[in-house]
């Protein structure tokens, strides 16, 4: 009875709360990453050169960084509802916007302003899932949305493409205006639906049964108990505890690979063959596309067999190799389908990471620790699209810029191998308070 109790629990939860979060990851990555297809008329349009692209690019970081652990306190604080209702609407607005910058200056305020607003979101939806999720379900439940980041390339970079070609010229609007206004809009009426149908937590989930809902209560009430059998975690432990400075390290060395390959790809693959606007936006989706089938994979693999850091590692190298053999492949055939294996590999990571996130702490110290992790991740963001960028200017290649982001996500793999997941006796007994059961 009980097995069956869980079972129906979890797959009301999941069906009920993941889409939503789908929906809106979705459209996070497609507003964050679709600068990279505008640029390919943006850049000749407004006069904008390599450089100047990527340090708009990577700007958007510096913004993100700024705001996603204030973020999760209030998300903590005011409930999930209401604050990533509000995110979402914003950003949707700030994200339209971007249609009607004209200079270098307006593209680096408009990237920064996005950056702020959306900071908030990815941490936020990581610590919602704690709210709801067990931990032997949290990486499906993560997967289920964090593969929205996979399918934005699969259909974002597409529809992206497909709209600059129809709208080209539309009122006197440039395709790429186009572009950032129609994929501008919806995150604010998602915003809105947010608002209406997301439930903050389980105790008030009127759409759950009562057996349900105790049932549900009960096990993420034992599995934090279990948790904090040492002691209770304080503010003061997301500094002085090395996990969670390893794990942003980790995360920080990849994302100068991933945000560098997401903003770049279409260039890359442009300068691979010179194709039309729609086939750089269906070549650029290829590597996403593999990414989804990765991240369910990983996930279900990492689920089953308890194992998140050896999985990531191996991720990881794996797509490092095959981004640094990219640099040095004269033939554009290889060299394409090289960079279809960095994106089945780096685009699968993110549910074990963020499982791995997510189990670092408890309660208003979890909120603190999940961004505190990916805000100093972030510094990766800053990295990888200006580091491109600036080689390219001056070598007039993407080779010298590829193999800089290979070694980046090697280093990645190395420190998520050594990677220690459970406290230490240490922090166990000086970096954190005494539980009220404890003696």
């Amino acid at each position: 009875m009980s097995e069956a109790i869980e079972k129906s629990t979890m797959r009301k939860v999941f069906w009920r709360l993941v889409p939503l979060l789908f929906i809106a990851e979705l459209f996070n990555y497609i507003d964050r990453f679709n600068l990279g297809v505008a640029a390919l008329r943006m850049n000749h349009d407004l006069g904008f050169s390599p450089a100047i692209f990527g340090f708009g690019a990577s700007v958007f970081f510096v913004g993100y960084m700024l705001t996603g652990v204030p973020s999760n306190l209030m998300l903590h604080k005011v409930g999930a509802r209401k604050w990533l209702g509000s995110i979402l609407i914003v950003w949707g607005l700030v994200a339209t916007f971007t249609a009607f910058i004209w200079n270098p200056y307006s593209l680096y305020s408009t990237r920064f302003l996005l950056g702020l607003i959306e900071a908030g979101f990815l941490p936020g939806a990581g610590l919602y899932v704690t709210y709801w999720f067990p931990a032997g379900y949290r990486a499906r439940a993560v997967a289920g949305y964090c593969v929205a980041g996979s399918a934005s390339a699969v259909v974002g970079a597409p529809l992206s493409a497909l709209i600059m070609t129809v709208f080209n010229g539309s009122l006197g609007l440039h395709s790429w205006q186009w572009m950032f206004i129609l994929e501008g809009i919806p995150p604010v009426i998602l915003g809105i639906a947010f608002l209406v149908l997301l439930t903050d937590r389980p105790a008030n989930a009127a759409w759950l049964n009562p057996e349900q809902r105790h049932w549900l209560q009960e096990r993420l009430t034992q599995e934090q108990a279990a948790q904090e059998s040492h002691g209770t975690f304080r503010y003061v432990d997301i500094l002085t505890d090395l996990r969670v400075w390893s794990l942003a390290a980790m995360l920080g060395c990849a994302l100068v690979g991933i945000y560098g390959m997401y903003v770049w790809l279409p260039q890359i693959i442009n300068s691979l063959g010179h194709f039309s606007l729609i086939e750089v936006g269906m070549l650029s989706a290829v590597p996403s596309i593999l990414g989804v089938i990765g991240t369910i994979a990983a996930s279900r693999s990492s689920d089953r067999t308890g194992d998140r850091k050896f999985h990531l590692g191996g991720l990881y190298l794996t797509g490092g190799l095959a981004l640094g053999a990219s640099a040095f492949a004269h033939n554009p055939v290889i060299a394409y389908l090289l960079l279809c294996v960095v994106g089945l590999c780096i685009n699968s990571g993110f549910p074990l990471y963020w499982s791995l996130n997510t189990t670092l702490m408890t309660g208003v110290a979890a909120a603190g620790s999940i961004a505190f992790v990916n805000t100093v991740a972030q510094l990766g963001g800053v990295v990888g699209p200006w580091m491109i960028g600036f080689v390219k200017a001056r070598t007039d290649s993407f080779a010298m810029g590829l193999l800089t982001m290979a070694g980046f996500l090697v280093l990645a793999a190395l420190i998520a191998f050594t990677l220690r997941v459970a406290p230490s006796s240490r922090s166990s007994s000086a970096w954190r308070r005494p539980s009220a059961t404890s003696n």
